[in-house]
């Protein structure tokens, strides 16, 4: 998961989808093991209990710097390639920078930073 942005609007735009998916994934039963691995289960109750009440749009702000910064890469495209080569270099043969709402030039530049890293 990224967050990024080429301007401050956009990087908080994205920061808020990356910590409202979260805390989505958060509310459900599958996603427990991994939030259990990090002490984070009151999350999972907490997002569980906003969705089943409809609550979508609070669930994100559930979601901490700690817990975004754990789960999504966040910064700018500079950024985000440098943390994405830390992250999985080595481990990783590909990476997919898709979004469901995908901008071309943004995800264009972040590619272009991550080739010039490695």
């Amino acid at each position: 998961m990224r967050a990024r942005g080429l301007d401050e609007k956009g990087l908080e735009e994205s920061i808020f989808g990356a910590r409202s998916q979260i805390a989505f994934y958060a509310s459900t039963p599958a996603y427990l093991p991994v939030l259990q691995c990090h002490g984070w289960e009151g999350l999972h109750e907490e997002a569980n209990r906003l969705s089943k009440e409809g609550r979508w749009l609070e669930m994100a702000n559930l979601v901490d710097d700690e817990i975004l910064n754990t789960i999504a890469v966040v910064g700018t495209p500079a950024d985000v390639a440098r943390k994405i080569v830390d992250r999985f270099k080595g481990r990783v043969e590909r990476i997919s920078p898709v979004a469901y709402a995908p901008d071309v030039a943004l995800l264009a530049r972040l590619c272009a930073e991550i080739r010039a890293i490695v």
